[in-house]
């Protein structure tokens, strides 16, 4: 039989060596004090392999072989109701006897107690099987584990001091029904007139003269918002300026879509319009739904919606990633396999100098984004049980606590600086590998027998779902010129020390990465000059007096960060790229098979980022005059 954990040596060695497993373990089974848990790391990790190695053997013998067939029947809307291809309800059936949907919940409501590091490695194994079913999955225990989450965090789930264990928690009916496999659900955000700008959202949640919440509004496509438990941002407080909603008025709900009777029957509370007809993943259902006045649950303080759905976003980005691995796994091993044993000109292909360029370039951006993803879910995994840790184990004002929620906010600071960084380059990644496979295959390729093209069609959705690529790169941009705003002389140590180390460490690849890191923040110091230097100028049309004020406080992000705004995207590849070979670099210290990996990707990145730095130095100036003219005349007109 088939595995796809068994074959895929990278995979393995985060599990067996790559990964420190004693403190994520130790966290997850309450320093082994919690009942029926594990005694010991290496018990735990034992039992993750033997759960990962089931899921890889199902992926492969379960998934895959009807991931073709999924895509062909894809989901129908009849009677207002979603209707899966019936290869799709068996994988499903199939999944509830494997209890797929408990990995992450912890034991005492019917779950497995995994960390989410391993449900983020499950995410990878059923991408590569096919990205409809993960995606499908996802809904299930994602939904779950969010409710648990969302309790957790407003104070509504409560546990026994001594072993930890819940003892309740506010959504525990619709957890369970979600665990046995009867129940998933979705995340509403996006509407019509609202996509990325979630400041614009216009759906409504209402309370009545009893206190009850209802929820008004459409939500668009939303993915498996065919199911029954619907998270819904809706607004509930009204805007602070006139003609301007903002972001300050959301608030979160948890919104049944409807009732299965005893009879058979259902009974809607909102209302299913339609189903999208999409480029690929066909077999997850992309929904429009419309609620009115469906009744609502409030979930955490009202106001507090935004603050709310990004932690969920958060996570939901680096599942974005593992999953985008998942494909670009698949795009390689199918362009590998078909590339050895197509002959042409007396040889097969794969031994064609241009072919193996691609396919071992392939296999490094693999290496890379996996290496950037474990990276990124273990910091945040980390951060979440500190924080979780300190709620539970110390009193509020203590010592104890303040070191534990030290500790959780460095991890969280890491995870938050590569979970863009993820997410916007195995996206891209992933279009570019299924691309490439389709290329590989030639005019078979462009058939739908071999699979390709359904792996590029399946792949273009990534750079755009749970924030496009173009907003990830804003946040990565963003995030790196407040860093250093915040502490200037920090950065230029920075600077120093990775010049120093790019001449005088000992090892060859650590000198490479140095060099690397210099060009990436060498390319940082000039956006900041640069918006620096933009801001200066335009102080000429103010006061003297007033001039202080205008440099340090009133900053436009739209305006004065136009430059780097234009050059996110290119920072963004810039930083991955470092992240990556940082991370490479710091295995291959303990693991000196994890040089061949770095070398390979420092082969590739080298001139990459010597290229962006050039053009993040060099470029911008005439298109910005143009669209600074193109604003000039705008407001001509709109006055005129």
């Amino acid at each position: 039989m088939a595995n796809y954990l068994a074959d895929n040596d990278d995979l393995l060695f985060y599990l067996e060596r790559g990964i420190d497993w004693a403190p994520i373990v130790t966290l997850v089974e309450q320093n082994f004090q919690a009942p029926q848990g594990y005694a010991s790391t290496e018990e735990a990790v034992a039992a993750y392999r033997d759960m990962l190695e089931m899921v890889g053997n199902f992926a492969a013998d379960e998934v895959a072989p009807h991931a073709a067939e999924i895509d062909r029947k894809g989901v129908k809307l009849r009677d207002g109701e979603a209707v899966l291809p019936p290869e799709l309800d068996l994988i499903f059936d199939k999944m509830k006897g494997l209890d797929l949907h408990s990995l992450s919940i912890p034991r005492e409501l019917g779950g497995v107690n995994c960390p989410m590091l391993i449900h983020f490695v499950v995410t990878e194994l059923l991408a590569r099987g096919d990205v409809s079913v993960m995606a499908h999955y996802n809904f299930h225990s994602g939904i779950a584990l969010s409710l648990l989450m969302y309790s957790v965090h407003e104070g509504t789930t409560t546990f026994d001091r001594a072993t930890h264990a819940i003892v309740r928690t506010r959504f525990a009916a619709e957890i369970a029904e979600i665990l046995r496999g009867d129940a998933f659900g979705s995340m509403d955000i996006t509407e019509p007139d609202a996509g990325s700008d979630m400041g614009a959202l216009k759906s409504r949640g209402e309370q009545d003269e009893h206190g009850d919440w209802f929820v008004s509004g459409q939500k668009i496509f939303i993915t498996s918002g065919h199911g029954k438990y619907h998270i819904v941002i809706a607004r509930t407080e009204p805007a602070n300026k006139p003609g301007a909603l903002g972001l300050d008025g959301l608030s979160l709900f948890l919104v049944p879509a409807y009732e299965d009777l005893p009879d058979g029957g259902r009974k809607r509370f909102a209302t299913l319009d339609r189903l999208e007809e999409k480029l690929g993943h066909e077999g997850s259902a992309t929904a429009a739904i419309t609620f009115e006045r469906s009744s609502a649950r409030l979930i955490g303080a009202r106001g507090q919606g935004f603050a709310q759905m990004l932690m969920l976003m958060n996570n939901a980005r680096l599942g974005v990633g593992f999953e985008s691995i998942g494909l670009c796994e698949a795009a390689y091993r199918l362009a590998r396999a078909y590339a050895a044993e197509r002959r042409s000109m007396g040889k097969t292909i794969d031994r064609h100098e241009m072919i193996a360029d691609y396919l071992d370039e392939m296999r490094t951006d693999i290496q890379g984004l996996r290496a950037l993803a474990m990276h990124g879910a273990v910091q945040e995994e980390l951060s979440q049980r500190l924080k979780m840790q300190a709620q539970l184990d110390s009193e509020p004002d203590s010592i104890e606590r303040a070191r534990l929620l030290k500790q959780s906010r460095r991890h969280a600071h890491k995870a938050r600086k590569v979970t863009p960084l993820l997410k916007y380059l195995a996206a891209e990644k992933a279009v570019e590998m299924a691309r490439r496979c389709v290329q590989i295959h030639g005019g078979s390729g462009y058939s739908k027998e071999y699979g390709a093209e359904k792996l590029l069609r399946d792949a273009m959705v990534m750079p755009i779902y749970e924030g496009t690529s173009q907003i990830q790169s804003l946040m990565a941009m963003k995030d790196a010129m407040a860093n250093i705003m915040r502490n200037p002389q920090k950065f230029l140590t920075r600077i120093a020390q990775s010049r120093w180390r790019s001449l005088s460490a000992l090892d060859p690849l650590e000198r490479r990465v140095a060099r690397l890191t210099a060009v990436s923040l060498s390319a940082q110091q000039h956006l900041i000059q640069r918006t620096a230097t933009d801001k200066l100028r335009s102080l000429g049309k103010h006061k003297f007096r007033e001039w202080s004020k205008e440099f340090f406080q009133n900053w436009e992000p739209k305006k004065d960060f136009a430059y780097a705004m234009l050059h996110a995207e290119r920072l963004t590849k810039l930083m991955a790229d470092v992240a990556i070979s940082e991370i490479l670099l710091a295995q291959s210290r303990e693991h000196p098979e994890r040089r061949d990996p770095l070398e390979r990707y420092l082969d590739r990145a080298e001139p990459r980022c010597t290229f962006l730095h050039d053009e993040i130095t060099t470029r911008g100036d005439r298109l910005l005059a143009t669209l600074r003219e193109q604003q000039g005349e705008h407001r001509t007109a709109a006055r005129a």
